[in-house]
């Protein structure tokens, strides 16, 4: 595995809070970032393949399937249309 370092600078209570929970864990402040940077990516890139995977089934006809069964009432004051 290669690594790379990055200066990273941040708001002191986030700073203080994320040694906290490296104590917490029984690891350096280092690897608990790194951990916690693989997680967000991790949860990135699932959201974007289901939301790629969901949208690529989507048709038109299934919009209006589902528009049709929208109540029929006007908009509430300032949802209008411009």
């Amino acid at each position: 595995m290669s690594k790379a370092t990055y200066p990273l600078k941040l708001p002191l209570s986030v700073k203080q809070a994320a040694q906290r929970l490296a104590k917490e864990d029984g690891v350096s402040l280092n690897q608990w970032i790194a951990s916690a940077v693989a997680e967000k990516v991790g949860v990135m890139e699932t959201a974007a393949e289901f939301f790629t995977n969901r949208a690529g089934r989507a048709t038109g006809a299934g919009l209006m399937r589902f528009l049709k069964k929208a109540p029929k009432v006007p908009p509430q004051p300032g949802d209008e249309a411009p």
